[in-house]
């Protein structure tokens, strides 16, 4: 006899969600243009089989489905193409908001990858072991090394795949916590998500595969301890898809402050990164159908977030050379270093803030700074002294300041604060600021997965029929995630795990 396993999300908790996120009105608008001129909001596909009418006083609606997939962000949609072109072809993807890419629409460095053919093009040296230990260092160790030896292995494939889809990731940078060059992003530079999202919504659409939106995942049905399908709520209607297996990929908890503070009491109150739907709906009905969860508390503030927007400033800005400045106008640590440090050192400055300082050099090599720029959000003067005035700081420290960083690059001195990448010595004329303070950012917990993307309960059993991709899933990031790793992880694992249930229900 089928069971059924609900997500128990409160009013209160999906009411905190929305008073949480602040996501800068411009970019969101632009991911939504983006996604509306592909056909995004929605494919008709193959019909399903469909039984039951759902009329008044008639029996619930079912549809059957060999796969189900929830949620279109990076993951789920990577699944749903490797499935496909895999053999699988009664597939369908659900998204519970009215636009889909999730976070992905959000993200902004880049793709971390090792040993590419892009980086090998560019000279650059790398390897999977070198990706791998700085990842797991990263992480303070905690990560799952078996997950992150599998994303580090299978990381060039994945560029190579993307490549193949349209998606060219060519222009490659640096991250804190990364000693190379692996960060890949799109050919001029802006921002990964916004090419990303797009370039797999039209893979999607090509294959004919349907995305149902505002379609709400509301419980997972079980047979014995087999997953067997999604009860939904379809646009208001509530219908079975039944399914021989289920890929949770519904992204993270960052925009639900009940859920955030239930495992980061701290956090209360901080600004979010998060789109809306990131609610953490996955984690619940997981949990429910008995996977374990792992790390829950791991909750990741990134240190350059525009506090009244909720705009993420890019790590690839810092790793092109822009620096962090307090509200003396001097430099307090190493701005490479991993988020959680630089981070706790931001804290610790007057105010709880910096100013993400940078020249025209860095502003004309990262194409995401004319965005926040549009949004209003970057100061700028003629010269130092200009900047000084518009931030309201003491000219001659942010002179000694910068003078100071451009000797580590023109003189070759060695950063007081250990700086050694991303350095660049800035060109006198026009300098900009954005002022910045941590923000909620990741999910670094989550589902207990094996590099078969199964969910696992709490004796490491694969739960039949359940399986987990992207920022829902725990153990791979540990308890500090390096800028750029999250794509990775979504497209290593997305791809994954679409092979893996074609070839299990084969």
């Amino acid at each position: 006899m089928s069971t059924i396993v609900k997500s128990t999300l409160s009013a209160s908790g999906m009411e905190a969600s929305r008073l949480l996120t602040r996501r800068s009105f411009v970019a969101g608008i632009g991911a939504t243009a983006a996604l509306v001129a592909l056909g995004g909001l929605g494919l008709s596909g193959c019909a399903p089989k469909t039984q039951g009418s759902g009329a008044a006083g008639g029996e619930e609606a079912s549809e059957d489905y060999d796969l189900v997939i929830v949620g279109t962000g990076g993951a789920g949609l990577s699944a749903a193409i490797s499935a496909y072109d895999a053999g699988l072809t009664n597939v369908v993807v659900l998204e519970k908001m009215a636009v889909n890419g999730g976070n992905t629409n959000f993200s902004s460095s880049g793709m971390n990858a090792s040993e590419t053919k892009f980086q090998k093009e560019q000279n650059i040296e790398d390897s999977n072991e070198l990706f791998v230990t700085e990842t797991l260092d990263g992480g303070h160790n905690t990560g799952d090394p078996e997950l992150v030896q599998f994303m580090g292995d299978n990381s060039a494939a994945a560029i190579d795949w993307l490549d193949s889809l349209g998606i060219k990731l060519d222009n490659i940078t640096l991250t804190g916590g990364m000693s190379v060059k692996r960060c890949h992003r799109p050919t001029d530079g802006s921002a990964v998500g916004l090419t990303l999202v797009p370039g797999l919504v039209a893979a999607v659409q090509e294959r004919g595969i349907p995305m149902k939106m505002s379609c709400e995942a509301k419980e997972l049905v079980k047979d014995g301890d087999a997953v067997v399908g999604v009860k939904v709520d379809e646009k208001g209607k509530a219908k079975t898809l039944n399914a021989k297996a289920v890929i949770l990929a519904t992204g993270g908890l960052g925009a639900n402050q009940e859920m955030v503070t239930k495992y980061r009491p701290d956090l209360a109150g901080y600004v979010t990164t998060n789109q809306p739907g990131a609610t953490g709906d996955g984690y619940v009905m997981a949990e429910n159908a008995g996977a374990e969860l792992i790390q829950m508390d791991q909750i990741q503030i990134h240190p350059t977030v525009e506090q009244d927007t909720s705009t993420l400033v890019a790590e690839g800005v810092r790793g092109g050379g822009a620096i962090l400045v307090n509200a003396d106008g001097e430099r307090f640590f190493d701005e490479m270093s991993t988020r959680d440090k630089v981070s706790a050192a931001e804290l610790e400055q007057p105010g709880g803030f910096a100013w993400c300082v940078f020249d025209q050099q860095v502003y004309d090599a990262n194409k995401a700074i004319a965005k926040y720029d549009d949004a209003g959000i970057v100061q700028k003067g003629a010269s130092v002294a200009e900047l000084a005035e518009a931030i309201d700081v003491d000219a001659a420290a942010l002179a000694d300041t910068i003078a100071a960083y451009n000797a580590i690059t023109t003189d070759g001195v060695a950063d007081e604060f250990g700086r050694t990448e991303g350095c660049i010595a800035f060109a006198d004329g026009n300098m900009y600021a954005i002022k910045v303070a941590p923000g909620i950012h990741h999910a670094m917990g989550g589902i207990r997965i094996n590099t078969k993307n199964e969910a696992l309960d709490a004796a490491g059993n694969p739960i039949p029929g359940l399986y987990a991709a992207g920022e829902v899933t725990g153990g791979i990031h540990g308890n500090n995630r390096i800028g750029g790793n999250a794509v990775c992880d979504i497209e290593v694992f997305g791809k994954n795990v679409g092979e893996v249930v074609a070839a299990a229900l084969a």
